[in-house]
């Protein structure tokens, strides 16, 4: 019975934690995933994103956010909605962000827009 809720009790720390976003509190929140060895690939304009939340994460010096959120290349950007990611966009094989800032920014609108 022990080993059971200690089964049931893993699984549910786990769902907890793979749903949680890095942002805090309700809303649309952008976040920017890269490293330190891929600085000269940072996407600039995330923080001029508008009706949101900007956030940056260095996977190279929070070295467990690359597991936790599932990122696979840098640069990648993530919005949140409450929490929960609505829609990712990630590096080519170069590393450099193809997304323009339009195109993120559309898709804010449209979350938005979904919302009303």
């Amino acid at each position: 019975m022990k080993k059971l809720l200690l089964i049931l009790l893993f699984i549910l720390a786990s769902v907890l934690v793979y749903g949680q976003s890095p942002c805090k509190g309700s809303g649309i929140c952008v976040v920017q995933y890269n490293a330190e060895f891929n600085a000269a690939n940072k996407v600039s304009w995330v923080g001029k994103l508008k009706e949101c939340d900007t956030k940056f994460i260095d996977i190279q010096k929070d070295t467990k956010a690359a597991g936790k959120y599932k990122i696979v290349v840098v640069p990648t950007i993530v919005i949140y909605n409450d929490g929960e990611e609505v829609k990712r966009f990630q590096a080519n094989i170069m590393m450099t962000m193809e997304a323009t800032q339009k195109e993120v920014q559309e898709a804010i609108t449209e979350i938005i827009m979904e919302g009303m």
